[in-house]
Formats: C-alpha cells, sequence, structure tokens
C-alpha cells in the first residue's frame, strides 16, 4: 500500500505538492468525517471540553489537573475555540484531501488534523510508548498500521514545513 518515497514536497513558489497515491487519498478520505462525527455526538451539556466519548480525551487535556476551579474556568473561556479548531483543521483536510498542491495555512491544517486523528486513533487503540511493534496476528492491526502511516505522513508534513526554516 504505502510506496517509498516523500509525499509531501516544498515548490519554489511556496506551495506544497502532494504525492498521494489514490489508495492512500482513499484510506485518509474518511477519517476527518469520522473525528468530526465523534466531536458532534461526544460532546456534554457541560461544554465543548468535556466529551461523553473517552476517545476524544487527549483531544481536550486538562490545563489544571490540580484545580478544579482553575480547569472548569479554563474550559469554559478555551472550550469553543478549541472545539473550532480541531473543526476547522479536519474541515481542510477533507476539502483538500483529493488536491495535488496545498498553501502554507492548508498544509498547516493538515498536521493538525492529522495529529487529531492520530490522538484519537491512538486513545482508542490504547497505543503507548513502550509499544515496540504488534504482530500481524493482533485484531488491531489494520488499525494500528493506519496509525503508523498517520505519523509517517505528520513527519513529512513537519519536515516539508520546516524546510523554509
Amino acid at each position: 500500500m504505502i510506496l517509498p518515497g516523500k509525499r509531501i514536497k516544498r515548490l519554489r513558489d511556496g506551495s506544497f505538492e502532494l504525492r498521494l497515491s489514490r489508495q492512500e487519498r482513499t484510506i485518509l478520505a474518511g477519517l476527518p468525517e469520522q473525528v468530526v462525527a465523534l466531536l458532534e455526538s461526544g460532546l456534554t451539556e457541560s461544554g465543548p471540553l468535556e466529551s461523553a466519548d473517552p476517545d476524544l480525551r487527549r483531544l481536550f487535556p486538562p490545563a489544571y489537573a490540580e484545580d478544579a476551579h482553575q480547569e472548569a474556568e479554563y474550559r469554559r473561556l478555551m472550550g469553543a475555540d478549541l472545539l473550532a479548531s480541531h473543526r476547522q483543521a479536519l474541515g481542510v483536510m477533507q476539502e483538500t484531501i483529493q488536491a495535488d498542491h496545498l498553501d502554507q495555512e492548508q498544509l498547516a491544517a493538515w498536521m493538525g488534523a492529522l495529529n487529531d486523528l492520530r490522538l484519537v486513533l491512538g486513545t482508542r487503540l490504547n497505543v503507548s510508548e513502550d509499544m515496540s511493534g504488534f504482530s500481524a496476528d493482533d485484531p488491531r492491526a489494520a488499525e494500528l498500521t493506519i496509525y503508523g502511516y498517520l505519523g509517517w505522513l505528520q513527519e513529512q508534513v513537519v519536515e516539508a514545513l520546516a524546510a523554509e526554516l
């Protein structure tokens, strides 16, 4: 499925060429929509940073884990902005998944969207830092492969954006 080589290349005009296969685009196409649906269905009445879906917990980590009052104030002040930021990045990825070229702002949104996708999928799969690999017999093998692919693609986005620095 994954062919060797760079998937994102900075062009002389400052834009970025996406070199994704049709299969890669097909796999990526449905992921932002799934996370947006989780965001829409998983939020509770207590605010945008309180999710009923445990898979979303890494998207909204506590800022003040030791102080409930400050945490509540933070969530009240920042919740809607953080939620909008996640929706915006995922939306840009959804809208540009078939594009061959992205501008810097769009690629930065892809970086955020890929991070969101990895956080949700990693939480769902219970991925930890001490995981060294997985067996093809693992019932999560397909999802773990996608998780690894998303990380690889995110690394390429970071390299492409950093190339100008």
